[in-house]
């Protein structure tokens, strides 16, 4: 319908679209553009320059040091992005006949066997797009278990040290949310829980570790207590990487379990996705899976619909399934070396938290498990706030851990190194976050103007948020 013709505009070589009339005589004369379009005319080599330098202004992994507490930003092998990109993948189409996709359905058979002996779960969906994603498909489960149950339970009880997708999966069925205090070694007050436990409670939302890094020691006397209440356990999965080859949900006495696939397995993360939860469950729950799941008859693989009490689909088709591949192969790849992934992670996180307890507080001085949480309180009294020690970070190559969560600890540092920086690059945080420390004890009043080597430069927060000026210009405020 339309022609490409090259011209030159200004001595730059450009493409223009113009219509090609002998070609629309059957469309309807108000349809057809009557100007030409307004194209800037570059070459493809100008057009690659403009977005090569925008993509060089991007901060990732390959980047620099990316500590990121709570949301784990671990390398992610490109063995991955390219056995996901091989052509059998990429040009199958979702709507091919199982006959026709067996290659496919054997590696999700495959990656749900795999995850349900790390995780000790009984049966598993790949579907959900996301970690919150998958807290909302398990708390449907839980609250049509009960439904079949004909018991109609309305509460959920979220510590809180939660993350915040917990309290809304759980808002977003239906449940009233209940919240219970942490103790003074940052764990569930198992008092606190006894106090407003009832008849009403359908489950209990858990992350194990928590958010403070810390492993709740009480987690099975919490599982004999709700059990015994006729309450489920949901595990928030967003802090597996600490704990693979050691434990599981399942030992713990969890009945649901999301698992955040890029935090644990490598799969990209941040940049808007895509992502995958890939859900777990209990043997009594196996019926309430999202539909469809991946089983197997003895000669083929297939796509099962028939599942008596099942949720519904909850993504079209079957998930993100790029994104379940990067996951399978990485876990091919490491094997029984997962539970060297934790030992390094708890390792290094170890090793930041006894490295930088004496020049920042830690409110919580204990073994840590894949990250830690410090309080910038002492820097906040000396005249740079949390925030402040975030942007300076940035003019030292590092991206900013997690500030101002969990919301338990003032002026929250929540830091995680991961398991794939070494001793040398967590050396070199180490000393950059010891010297932002002495430059607040020294002169907090000059170190102010962080970040200055950033795209985006030092901003007023308060006029931002108010006036924010989304159009820019040569002339625009840095």
């Amino acid at each position: 319908m339309t022609k490409v013709i090259f011209e030159k505009n200004n001595g730059i070589d450009g493409i223009n679209i113009a219509d090609c009339p002998e070609g629309t005589n059957f469309i309807d004369e108000k349809f057809l553009r009557k100007t030409s379009l307004n194209l800037p005319q570059l070459s493809e080599l100008e057009v690659m320059r403009h977005y090569k330098e925008l993509s060089d202004k991007n901060f990732c992994i390959e980047k620099g040091f990316y500590p990121l507490g709570s949301c784990t930003m671990k390398y992610n092998p490109k063995v991955n992005e390219m056995l996901a990109n091989l052509e059998g993948f990429t040009n199958l189409h979702p709507l091919r006949d199982d006959e026709d996709s067996q290659g496919a359905l054997e590696l999700l058979y495959n990656l749900q066997d795999v995850l349900k002996e790390i995780t000790g779960m009984d049966a598993i969906s790949l579907q959900p797009a996301a970690g919150a994603h998958g807290e909302l498909a398990g708390m449907m489960i839980i609250k049509k278990y009960f439904e079949t149950k004909c018991e109609k339970r309305t509460k959920v009880i979220i510590p809180d040290s939660a993350h915040g997708t917990n309290p809304s999966s759980a808002y977003m069925c239906g449940f009233e949310c209940v919240e219970i205090k942490s103790d003074e070694k940052g764990q569930v007050d198992i008092d606190a829980l006894k106090a407003v436990l009832d008849k009403d409670v359908a489950a209990i939302m858990m992350t194990n570790p928590n958010t403070l890094g810390l492993f709740e020691e009480n987690i099975l006397e919490i599982s004999k207590i709700m059990h015994e209440n006729g309450s489920l356990l949901y595990y928030d999965g967003a802090n597996f990487n600490a704990i693979m080859g050691y434990t599981n949900p399942k030992l713990m006495g969890f009945d649901v379990v999301h698992i955040n696939l890029h935090k644990t397995f490598s799969t990209p993360h941040g940049g808007g996705g895509p992502g995958a939860g890939p859900i777990g469950v209990v043997e009594k729950l196996k019926d309430f899976l999202p539909v469809p799941i991946i089983d197997y008859d003895g000669e083929k693989y297939y796509r099962n619909y028939d599942l008596k009490n099942s949720i519904g689909k909850v993504k079209s088709f079957y998930g993100n399934f790029g994104v379940l591949v990067r996951a399978y192969a990485y876990i091919l790849m490491t094997g029984k070396n997962l539970k060297t992934v934790s030992e390094d992670a708890v390792l290094n996180a170890n090793y930041l938290k006894e490295k930088l307890k004496g020049a920042y507080d830690l409110p919580y001085d204990y073994s840590c498990m894949h990250e830690f949480v410090l309080s910038g309180d002492r820097q906040k009294e000396q005249g740079a706030s949390t925030l402040w020690i975030a942007k300076r970070l940035m003019d030292e190559n590092t991206h900013p851990p997690t500030v101002y969560f969990p919301l338990i600890v003032h002026e929250a540092l929540m830091i995680e190194p991961t398991e794939t920086e070494n001793k040398q690059r967590l050396d070199e945080f180490v000393e950059v976050m010891l010297k932002i420390a002495k430059e607040i004890e020294q002169n907090p009043e000059k170190a102010l103007n962080s970040p200055k080597t950033t795209p985006v430069k030092k901003i007023d927060e308060t006029l931002a948020a108010r006036q924010p000026d989304l159009k820019w210009t040569k002339n625009s405020k840095q």
